[in-house]
């Protein structure tokens, strides 16, 4: 039998090498080049005063976005409170009481087609049902838009890590006489807690660079946030002031965009922490 010539695998291995290589350093030149820019341009703006205060005149250059800083982050905690629940209950379900199941499968779908859903149509959602009843926009409404874009993200990824867990734990688990709701809690979810956790931060990660759920839910202010009224978010401070005619506001959006994506990579960089191998 005449033997096959290895130079076509080997001239394909190392194309692909070649194109994996290349891809990987497009990628990171580009994360780099956007990363220099924010850092170039937004880190003369950052002070105390623009951690602190609220937004000065359009032309001067005084003043800070605390006040965005603050709605972000009171926005962002009640989505947490209200997403991150229903997306765990959700992802047990359709992983331990539904697996196989006909309204378990119902959930997956869904839960699919949200995530592929563009986060505007999320936000002209939660404008028809609770902006226009209430007349009146508020950091409510936008807290609800950004939990129902944590809500699939967090049931698929504990689902994902549910299902990677081993029978043979629950076997060992329900075994000893525990009931079912027990070895769900007490070994499943701990046994794949570090994926769970990941797929919360990354949720965080997503909700956390939106803008246009917010346009349409807690439009914005120039004070203090209250969420029963209009509120300020930094996503967009940084699309009225990048689109704005003053250079002031201009530069306060660039050290808004730092500090968002600081925040953003600081998600990541502790996503992959708790994901890490801990040696014993």
């Amino acid at each position: 039998m005449r033997a096959r010539s290895k130079a076509p695998r080997r001239a394909a291995d190392l194309l692909a090498r070649v194109v994996s290589c290349v891809g990987a350093i497009l990628g990171i030149a580009v994360l780099g080049w956007i990363l220099w820019e924010v850092v170039n341009r937004g880190a003369s703006v950052l002070s105390w005063s623009f951690f602190t205060d609220l937004p000065g005149p359009p032309a001067s250059d005084r003043g800070g976005l605390a006040h965005a800083m603050l709605g972000s982050l009171l926005m962002t905690g009640v989505a947490t409170l209200i997403g991150v629940p229903l997306g765990l209950l959700a992802g047990v379900f359709m992983a331990e009481v539904g697996r196989g199941g006909r309204f378990s499968a119902t959930v997956r779908f869904v839960a699919s087609v949200l995530m592929g859903i563009p986060s505007i149509i999320i936000g002209l959602f939660v404008y028809a049902v609770l902006v226009v009843p209430l007349r009146h926009f508020s950091g409510w409404a936008g807290a609800v838009a950004l939990a129902l874009l944590m809500v699939p993200i967090v049931a698929r990824t504990t689902e994902d890590m549910l299902v990677l867990v081993p029978n043979a734990l629950r076997e060992a688990a329900l075994a000893l006489g525990a009931p079912r709701w027990r070895v769900t809690r007490d070994v499943v979810l701990r046994a794949a807690r570090a994926g769970t956790v990941t797929g919360v931060l990354l949720a965080l990660a997503r909700v956390g660079g939106e803008t246009a759920p917010l346009l349409f839910t807690a439009l914005g202010s120039s004070y203090w946030p209250k969420l029963s009224q209009p509120t300020a978010s930094l996503t967009v401070s940084i699309f009225n002031y990048a689109m704005s005619p003053y250079a002031g506001w201009q530069r306060a959006a660039w050290g808004a965009s730092l500090v968002i994506t600081v925040a953003v990579l600081l998600v990541a960089v502790l996503a992959r922490w708790s994901v890490r191998e801990r040696k014993p």
